[in-house]
């Protein structure tokens, strides 16, 4: 055993566990370690342009990997920098390692520059930190935060490192295989509990298998085999925002997303559902709406790998502890053993195609002007055939994007759900490139959010990256507007963008190229030049200034009191459909 300075153990242990790439900003707190990366050449490190990036681009980079992401940040503001990053992984359950550096061990206390408490800070964003105040216990350390952020539910873990720890020496060993004497998950569900379900979904008249993003995370056999169980019992399948792609989005089971913008078959099928059964999804309140009046008629079955998550929201008849793609290759398993035919759902499939025929998602051209809706369309059939990775910033376009681009395979749509973090797209969509080299990776976005983090245009250019950024231009913040005019009688309190810079101008001062369309003749060669470029194109696709993102729940109100048009309710439809309901 040799000795090496904390800095270098900690480079061995990150190379140990296989981490290829770790996104960062130095700062005098972490100089240590950032002369150990100058010395090696085995993990790439991306220079972002905010602290903020970081966090968000190893979370692209994650999702879209199936690895953890790694982020390097100095202390005091490079720290707090990177809490929103970090508060956005911990709620969208993204496997991510934040390293931090911190001021000399003597100094912790004293105010001293570029301090920060960042273990208090982070306490309760993260799935777990450390202070890391002896070099012999470093590697150690990081193997056991890159245990606990992969395992159950993923999540952020932050590593403090003080920099005398970074420079004082101890002896490095390669360890065996990582666990913790106390964090051990379950993931295999109990069989009597399997067997449970299976005779509830045998016998369920309306069933509906409700999905999220714990499909997702546990890997792309989980979504074959909820495809698998969708062909043996016909159910029809709705997903959370975070759970788009298990299920192809041409699939004839498929009802689209359900909750606050979520199509009207599906929230209706949740409300007349006899069986619920969510796998990976955890009941949050933009998918359940006002709760007394959430799926009165179901028996719930609530499948998770985070214990605290079951019975959180809403009691259900039966939990089950257990990660998604273990739970339901048992369910198809057992539906296999026991022989069971494909139930007649004929009944509830016509009563869903009523709803269907409610076309909520349909939307009018305006002659030249560039709808949004048509917009996100178009982008959809010119890269279909090329399966894209698709990031966005947060708001209308956000939700626009879920409805109308559709997601055949998991691991294609990176946003951010739980904290809604605006600026979130772009740096996502370059942690997403660097883990995908070969993949077309786009970020759709709304012309205020890409400013929240558009330094990183930067990075792109720098490390060669032909990202697409495709800005739906509405001079506004689209969805703060929206609620002003549903809710505030059109009092459009600071939600127009005044003064917009010219976003082709900008994305070619950092090297991009840029492009502006804004009649809807010019929409499709404008997508066609995009992708006909091999390096970063901006396009500044101006839409319609006030079009809403339909359909649309109000904030406390039920599932089923959806907003279908502007002035327009639910239950508003032609007699046929009326009937069907």
């Amino acid at each position: 055993m040799t000795e090496k300075s904390g800095a270098d153990i900690l480079i061995e242990a990150l190379t140990d566990l296989g981490v290829e790439v770790v996104f960062g900003y130095p700062g005098g707190a972490v100089l240590p370690i950032y002369d150990a990366l100058f010395k090696q050449e085995r993990i790439r490190h991306i220079l972002v342009r905010h602290e903020q990036a970081a966090t968000h681009a190893a979370e692209g980079y994650a999702r879209s990997t199936g690895k953890p992401g790694v982020v390097l940040v100095t202390s005091g503001p490079g720290a707090t920098n990177a809490v929103t990053g970090i508060t956005d992984a911990l709620l969208d359950s993204i496997p991510m390692v934040v390293i931090t550096g911190q001021v000399p061990t003597a100094l912790i206390g004293t105010d001293a520059f570029q301090e920060a408490d960042t273990v208090g800070i982070t306490r309760h964003c993260t799935k777990h930190n450390y202070l890391v105040k002896d070099p012999a216990k470093l590697a150690d350390t990081v193997r056991e935060a890159f245990y606990i952020a992969t395992s159950g539910r993923p999540g952020p873990v932050v590593i403090d490192i003080p920099k005398d720890v970074q420079v004082a020496t101890a002896a490095y060993t390669q360890a065996g295989p990582i666990q913790h004497k106390t964090y051990r998950p379950q993931t295999e569900p109990d069989p009597a509990l399997i067997e449970q379900v299976v005779d509830m979904l045998a016998a369920a008249e309306r069933p509906v298998l409700y999905t999220g993003g714990g499909i997702i995370n546990s890997g792309p056999e989980a979504s074959q085999l909820l495809r698998e169980l969708v062909a043996l019992t016909g159910a029809p399948v709705t997903s959370t925002l975070m759970g788009l792609g298990a299920l192809p989005a041409s699939a004839p089971q498929w009802l689209g997303m359900l909750g606050m913008h979520g199509t009207y078959e599906a929230n209706w099928a949740m409300n007349k559902a006899d069986l619920i059964i969510a796998v990976g999804s955890r009941f949050d309140d933009r998918v359940t709406g006002r709760l007394d009046a959430f799926a009165p008629h179901a028996r719930k079955v609530h499948i998770d790998i985070d214990r605290s998550s079951v019975n959180k929201n809403v009691r259900v008849d039966l939990p089950i502890i257990a990660d998604a793609g273990s739970a339901l290759r048992a369910m198809v398993s057992l539906w296999k053993t026991r022989g069971h035919p494909k139930p007649d759902l004929s009944e509830w499939w016509r009563r869903i195609e009523g709803w269907r025929a409610a076309d909520c998602l349909g939307f009018e051209d305006r002659g030249e002007v560039i709808m949004p809706q048509r917009a996100i369309r178009a982008l959809y059939e010119a890269t279909k055939h090329r399966q894209p990775i698709i990031t966005t910033e947060v708001g209308q376009h956000q939700m626009w994007a879920a409805q109308h681009f559709g997601f055949e395979a998991p691991n294609k749509w990176l946003t951010s759900g739980g904290l809604g973090t605006m600026g979130y797209g772009l740096p996502a969509a370059i942690g997403a490139q660097l883990g995908n080299p070969d993949a077309l990776v786009i970020d759709i976005a709304g012309e205020a959010s890409i400013q929240m983090n558009i330094q990183e245009l930067a990075t792109a250019a720098q490390y060669r990256l032909p990202v697409k950024i495709f800005i739906l231009n509405n001079e506004y913040m689209g969805m703060v507007r929206q609620w002003q005019e549903l809710t505030y009688q059109s009092r459009y309190s600071q939600s127009y963008s005044e003064s917009l810079p010219d976003f082709v101008m900008l994305a070619e001062a950092y090297g991009w190229k840029g492009i502006r369309v804004d009649r809807l003749s010019d929409l499709a060669v404008s997508v066609d030049q995009m992708l006909a470029h091999d390096g970063p194109v901006l396009v500044d696709c101006r839409v319609a200034k006030l079009a809403n993102c339909f359909p649309m729940i109000p904030s406390g109100a039920a599932h089923t009191d959806m907003i279908l048009q502007a002035n327009e309710v639910s239950g508003e439809m032609d007699d046929e459909a009326k009937a069907l309901v």
